[in-house]
C-alpha cells in the first residue's frame, strides 16, 4: 500500500527539495507544482509533491497519522511486523 503524506518544504535546490515530517527529512521532487516555498507543507507520494496544503489541514493529518502509529504500536505483532496489515 502506498501513502501520500504531508510534509513541511525546509528547502529548495533546483527541482529537488528537503521535506520533514516528525521523525525525519526526506527528498521530494517538485516537478508538478509550481510557486512551493521554503515553509509550505505538501502532499508527498513516492517521493513526488503532488499538491500543496492548507498548513492547519496538514498538521491535522500529522496529528491523525501520529495517533494511529501509537494506536497501532499496541496490538501485539503490530510493531515487530508492519506488513501484517
Amino acid at each position: 500500500m502506498c501513502l501520500a503524506v504531508p510534509m513541511k518544504i525546509e528547502s529548495i535546490e533546483g527541482p529537488i527539495a528537503r521535506a520533514s515530517l516528525p521523525g525525519g527529512e526526506y527528498s521530494a521532487r517538485l516537478d508538478f507544482l509550481d510557486n512551493v516555498k521554503v515553509g509550505d507543507y505538501v502532499l508527498v507520494h513516492a517521493g513526488f509533491a503532488i499538491e500543496i496544503l492548507d498548513p492547519q489541514e496538514a498538521l491535522k493529518t500529522l496529528k491523525v497519522l501520529q495517533e494511529y502509529a501509537e494506536l497501532s504500536s499496541q496490538i501485539p505483532g503490530q510493531a515487530s511486523n508492519p506488513d501484517s496489515a
